[in-house]
């Protein structure tokens, strides 16, 4: 009995020698710290943000994102988001993103799912269209005294967000004029340059004018909510009583503005 026991001991040692004669030792990395490493215009140059400004948004997001313990090196709330933000920057893979704070790519890209939906939560405390009257004639009267255009509440515009193709039946939709995949964002901002509006669920072979003339905006205007305000654009939208477009020729000094 006692050699029998011996023997499958001995087996299953044999068996976790052979399982584990090719696994890879975990490495953990040093994490540097880029507030005290980076000096500031570094730090911008890299993230697009600055220092105060990624402490915001850090504030904002932390018990969103940060990890319940720190067991097995857990990623700091703060790393996870310096991730984030080199990878918005600079658009790059997975694997470079995880060695600016020194993760494994797989980690690099559950976290940047993680914290990209955290800020996306956030769009209704900073992205808002305005509704009051108060809110609508302040709007007016800051274009009015930086450019002197009467009655604007806003800027639009659409601009092209690559990605890869989805696949499908559908895939092709997604293809624009410039032949690539894309999404076709609307964006409105205001005189300060700041948003407060955004459509961002339109496939690229999708019209500047149709996200438009679909969108609840184009419904506040014409129900008379923004009173006889109006917004300006280019030449993708038509001419509207609620919407100006540029000449396309203009005929005298006083139409060059």
């Amino acid at each position: 009995m006692n050699n029998e026991i011996s023997e499958n001991l001995d087996f299953v040692e044999l068996v976790n020698l052979i399982a584990n004669e090719h696994r890879i030792p975990r490495i953990f990395r040093q994490r540097p710290d880029y507030f005290q490493c980076l000096r500031d215009f570094e730090f911008v140059e890299r993230l697009r943000l600055s220092k105060s400004a990624e402490l915001y948004v850090h504030d904002l997001i932390k018990q969103t994102i940060e990890h319940p313990t720190n067991r097995n090196f857990a990623v700091t709330s703060k790393h996870m988001l310096l991730m984030t933000l080199r990878y918005f920057a600079s658009g790059s893979f997975l694997i470079v993103c995880g060695d600016f704070v020194g993760v494994h790519k797989s980690t690099a890209s559950r976290t940047i799912t993680r914290v990209s939906r955290a800020i996306a939560r956030l769009n209704s405390q900073f992205i808002r269209f305005p509704e009051t009257e108060e809110e609508i004639t302040l709007t007016r009267q800051d274009f009015y005294a930086k450019c002197k255009f009467p009655r604007c509440t806003g800027i639009i515009d659409c601009t092209l967000i690559k990605i890869r193709s989805p696949g499908g039946e559908d895939a092709e939709i997604y293809r624009n004029r410039k032949q690539y995949f894309s999404f076709n964002v609307q964006a409105i901002c205001n005189v300060n340059l700041k948003f407060i509006n955004i459509v961002a669920r339109w496939p690229g072979s999708s019209h500047d004018s149709t996200i438009f003339n679909n969108s609840s905006i184009r419904g506040k205007f014409e129900r008379g909510e923004m009173s006889d305000s109006l917004l300006i654009g280019d030449s993708g939208y038509p001419i509207r009583p609620l919407l100006l477009t540029k000449l396309s020729i203009a005929k005298s000094s006083t139409q060059w503005g």
